[in-house]
């Protein structure tokens, strides 16, 4: 059978760029290994323009409609002093949902649209046809081998892309990894709408709320210490709320329910196309965990490859052309953060200026909403620094 789109993985890049091009009128596959709902790695957190993507979708009401608890409040907690306000302008809110929750939204929402999902499906190799990927090879869990083409094959398949590495798809800025982030669940920890994170000396960890009326908590180390803390990963996680004595109160409280899980992970940038071939979300570009920003850039991201696409089979513009848009706007886009979060990810302590620059906005809360509004993706770095000037 012969499709307009196949989009290899279907989670938080995947299935939303099929949903788009579904709604647009393409014939779209999307195949993924795993069945939904299930879980993986994730930061959780969805910062408000994430959110606002889901209402312009008409998904959002699906989400809030899970009971995931709505987070009003982002609190930073260097130690002599904590920043606190609102996560976006106009009451905008985050939501920090688990995987087996929103995963299956987005899968099912690709399918309401049109697409047609298989899930359990493995790609066992992309099929070429004069240098242009023309489709893929790939089984069900008990099926025989299959071949589908398409005019063109995106990959949404993570950090470890088939996609990308059977189409050889350069990279540039890389960085090594810089941090050991690991989380767990917990019960009876309560938030109260807030995601609150603490810094201290080479070490930090965030809390945010989550379903079930549990909460996430997440922390780390630097990469320098992998060897060292993996030898008793548990204890090391553990004490990392001892820097914060009153936190560690109150995680004494609460009753862990899960195992700890988490990753060091690298930074990149991958060249996002070629001849018949596109890669989305952690395919294309990934970044240190430590910001949050991975669910939000999926979904940017889905927007934009979906338009890049559409504009190609439409006829209004060349694949190269339109391809060459998306890579650009999507590097424009990321660029300040990636490089703030390169910064954070080191746990090192801020710049003397910067340093002087946080105790400045302490206490003023139209820049502490606007420090707040950065790390979430809300403002743009250079937009932050030009407010605390102004």
């Amino acid at each position: 059978m012969s499709y307009d789109v196949i989009v290899v993985g279907a989670r938080c890049a995947g299935s939303p760029t099929a949903m788009l091009l579904a709604r647009r009128g393409y014939k779209v596959l999307a195949v993924d290994r795993a069945t939904f709902p299930s879980d993986t790695l994730s930061t959780h957190v969805i910062h408000p323009p994430g959110i606002a993507a889901l209402a312009r979708w008409g998904l959002l009401e699906r989400l809030a409609a899970t009971a995931c608890p709505a987070i009003d409040t982002y609190v930073f907690d260097f130690g002599p002093f904590a920043i606190s306000g609102s996560p976006g302008a106009n009451g905008a809110v985050a939501y920090a949902p688990r995987r087996t929750v929103l995963d299956k939204l987005l899968v099912d929402a690709a399918a309401a649209a049109g697409a047609e999902i298989r899930e359990g499906f493995s790609v066992e190799e992309l099929v070429f046809e004069d240098g242009r990927v023309v489709g893929l090879r790939g089984h069900g869990e008990h099926g025989e081998t299959v071949t589908e083409r398409a005019r063109v094959v995106i990959g949404a398949d993570g950090r470890h892309s088939s996609v990308a590495r059977a189409v050889g798809a350069s990279s540039y800025n890389e960085k090594p990894p810089l941090l050991c982030g690991y989380y767990s669940y917990w019960a009876n920890l309560p938030m109260d709408g807030r995601f609150e994170t603490y810094i201290r000396p080479n070490r930090g960890f965030a809390a945010a709320p989550t379903h079930d009326g549990l909460t996430m908590v997440v922390g780390g180390w630097p990469y320098a210490e992998f060897e060292q803390r993996k030898q008793d990963l548990e204890a090391s996680y553990l004490a990392l709320f001892d820097h914060v004595p009153e936190f560690a109160e109150r995680i004494r409280g609460a009753t862990r329910v899960a195992r700890i899980a988490g990753s060091p992970v690298s930074g990149y940038f991958r060249t996002p196309s070629g001849p018949g071939w596109a890669l989305v979300g952690d395919a294309g570009y990934n970044k240190d965990p430590i910001t949050a920003q991975g669910i939000q850039d999926a979904f940017r991201d889905a927007e934009l490859v979906a338009d890049a696409v559409d504009a190609s089979l439409s006829g209004a513009q060349p694949f190269e052309i339109a391809m060459e848009s998306y890579r650009r706007t999507r590097d424009e886009h990321v660029a300040p953060m990636f490089e703030l979060t390169c910064m954070l990810a080191t746990l090192e302590p801020p710049p003397p200026e910067m340093q002087r620059m946080l105790g400045a906005i302490h206490g003023k809360q139209p820049l502490m909403d606007a420090f707040v509004q950065m790390n979430a993706g809300a403002l743009s770095p250079p937009q932050f620094f030009a407010a605390v000037a102004g």
